[in-house]
């Protein structure tokens, strides 16, 4: 075996340089072959990512876009004193106790007097939204010197009928988007669209509006405004408290088991799945200290925990990217530990700081299931006026909406979606920014 193994080694010493040569290249070539593979399989994966990222963008702004246009109808509204105002005494309580959907009812009646049957007339009333008498109530009680006079207003349509203005204005027919309508109907909007009464215009009250049953009348704002709220509390308890907690592991605690303990637990409970923290939250905020349910200051403290570990994560990797010198610096020249944390290492770290924050604080924007178990899944109509008010999340509110029967809610969801991607869009953009405009390079 000895002497057959030195006779292998031999005829590899005896090969000739260019046997040698050939075998080097058919070497490179499998490895440059193998790298190019490589680098195809890479490519591959990423232009598939951002073939379904487009995919899912077109999809959801295909589907919402439309929710950003309402459709309106031109009636001439008689407000009729006696009918409003029976005693002539311009009461408040009295006129906004009216009953306003009779004008409305009278105002429709006045362009199709053709009505007879009672199924006739509530398939005629119910082309307008029954939003239209809430807007006619705000008019009066905004100026009753209208009492008497017949105004030419622009009220809401209703959903269905919304979707099948829609569907007609985007060359449709009309019938897959517009089902519950009756042909009378159809036939009395084909009149209104070929008198000039229809119309898409921008849907404000998406953007002014808190939830509601009907969809033509639900709106983004309640959600919105506990969202902020949310948020509110959560950056001014997470910042400080993550900052804190980050400064003092890294320059002021001793190493021992504890600390240990310490940084383990923080390192797993960033990785905790967040409804965990929502039973947290419903266990000990509302159970233990009889907190409200569905308050935005409830929210806030479980969105704190969730995202405090991240903040302190995101505040030590900042304070150790600092150069050991700025520390030695400040020391040689007679500054505390204190003063040399507050003063040097900690303005050099903020840009850091922030940044991860701010991706803290939008990984807390659309958390949904923490805010489920604590009650925020609540139908509130209500915008809240502070961290105390019943209220929802947007998060919440487009699952609320994607899990309406209502088709018309469809476009509202996908749209509430954009405005939430828009805002996610906008806080990473700025951790981007705060990072490449303050942080140092060493």
């Amino acid at each position: 075996m000895r002497a057959n193994d030195g006779d292998d080694d031999r005829a590899r010493r005896q090969l000739s340089p260019e046997e040698t040569r050939r075998r080097v290249d058919a070497s490179l070539r499998r490895r440059y072959r193998s790298e190019q593979l490589f680098r195809l399989y890479g490519l591959g994966s990423v232009c598939l990512g951002v073939v379904f990222l487009l995919v899912l963008f077109g999809t959801i702004i295909g589907s919402g876009y439309s929710a950003f246009r309402q459709g309106f109808v031109r009636l001439d509204v008689h407000f009729d004193a006696d009918l409003i105002d029976p005693d002539g005494g311009r009461d408040l309580d009295v006129l906004s106790a009216a009953d306003y959907s009779l004008l409305v009812k009278a105002a429709l009646r006045e362009l199709v007097p053709e009505v007879a049957s009672r199924a006739e007339k509530r398939e005629l009333n119910g082309l307008v939204s029954s939003g239209a008498v809430f807007e006619l109530r705000d008019t009066v009680m905004a100026d009753a010197q209208i009492l008497g006079q017949t105004r030419s207003l622009w009220l809401p349509l209703s959903g269905d009928v919304d979707l099948w203005i829609k569907a007609r204005s985007a060359g449709k027919s009309g019938e897959d988007m517009g089902g519950k309508l009756s042909a009378n109907q159809r036939a009395w909007l084909e009149r209104l669209q070929a008198d000039d009464r229809i119309e898409l215009r921008f849907n404000r009250t998406f953007f002014t509006s808190g939830d509601s049953r009907e969809p033509e009348l639900a709106g983004i704002w309640g959600a919105t405004k506990g969202s902020f709220f949310m948020l509110l509390v959560t950056l001014l308890l997470s910042f400080p408290l993550g900052v804190a907690a980050a400064i003092y592991l890294e320059e002021f605690a001793r190493r021992s088991w504890w600390v240990d303990i310490v940084e383990v637990n923080i390192n797993n409970l960033a990785a905790v799945p967040s409804i965990v923290f929502g039973l947290l939250g419903l266990a000990v905020f509302i159970n233990f200290f009889g907190l409200p349910r569905s308050a935005p200051l409830v929210g806030g403290l479980v969105l704190t925990l969730m995202t405090l570990p991240v903040v302190i994560i995101a505040s030590r990797a900042a304070i150790k990217a600092v150069p050991p010198s700025v520390r030695e610096a400040a020391l040689g020249i007679g500054a505390s530990q204190m003063q040399m944390v507050f003063h040097h290492v900690l303005p050099l770290a903020l840009p850091g700081m922030l940044t991860g924050a701010i991706i803290g604080m939008a990984r807390a924007l659309g958390e949904s299931a923490p805010l489920l178990m604590i009650g925020m899944v609540a139908f509130i109509v209500d915008v809240p006026g502070g961290p105390m008010s019943p209220s929802t999340a947007l998060p919440v509110q487009i699952y609320l909406w994607a899990d309406s029967p209502e088709r018309a809610f469809v476009a509202r969801t996908s749209a509430a979606i954009m405005v939430l991607l828009a805002f996610l869009l906008v806080m990473n953009a700025s951790a981007v920014w705060l990072r490449s405009r303050f942080e140092r390079r060493w």
